[in-house]
């Protein structure tokens, strides 16, 4: 499986089903769902399997959430990406999640300015944001690393969130 879009330490590719055992590791740890309330993971990996194989942004959209390989050894450690919200305006999300044994070294804000990069210079988008719970210090942080502004607090899925966003540069 090739990279959509690489850095010094990552890849990142198109969610595939031999992904699911990891995928259901990272979506069983509570601390790394812990500002993830309303999102229920499947209970096996037969389960988060069929939910990668049907994942359908990237045939909806064009793109979506995308595996994220550390280049060094190959591991799935995570997933980034951009997301089409169609219940929050048609605003496309940048999203991560990553094992807690990676949080903390800048992983987040590099495959963050990654998608960010790819969505304005390859998808042409104009405007990105970023949802987080308001209670999310080090999610925020990212956002901020990653060139977005505090714009607003919203509610997303039920839940009071902060907005973030960022344009494109004009060069």
């Amino acid at each position: 499986m090739s990279f959509i879009v690489e850095t010094e330490r990552l890849g990142m590719r198109r969610y595939h089903p031999d992904d699911a055992e990891m995928f259901l590791a990272l979506f069983s740890d509570p601390e790394v769902m812990r500002y993830i309330p309303n999102e229920l993971a499947p209970d096996n990996v037969d389960e988060m399997r069929q939910m990668l194989v049907d994942y359908p942004d990237y045939k909806k959209h064009g793109f979506g959430r995308w595996s994220c390989i550390l280049k060094e050894t190959g591991r799935f450690i995570g997933f980034t990406g951009l997301k089409f919200l169609e219940d929050f305006g048609g605003e496309v999300d940048l999203g991560y999640r990553f094992f807690r044994e990676f949080w903390g070294r800048g992983i987040a804000t590099e495959a963050g300015l990654a998608s960010l990069s790819y969505g304005f210079d390859v998808l042409g988008l104009q405007r990105v944001i970023g949802l987080a719970l308001p209670e999310n210090i080090a999610s925020k942080r990212v956002l901020e690393k990653c060139g977005m502004s505090f714009e607003r607090h919203a509610t997303y899925d039920g839940q009071e969130v902060a907005v973030y966003a960022v344009e494109k540069q004009m060069e």
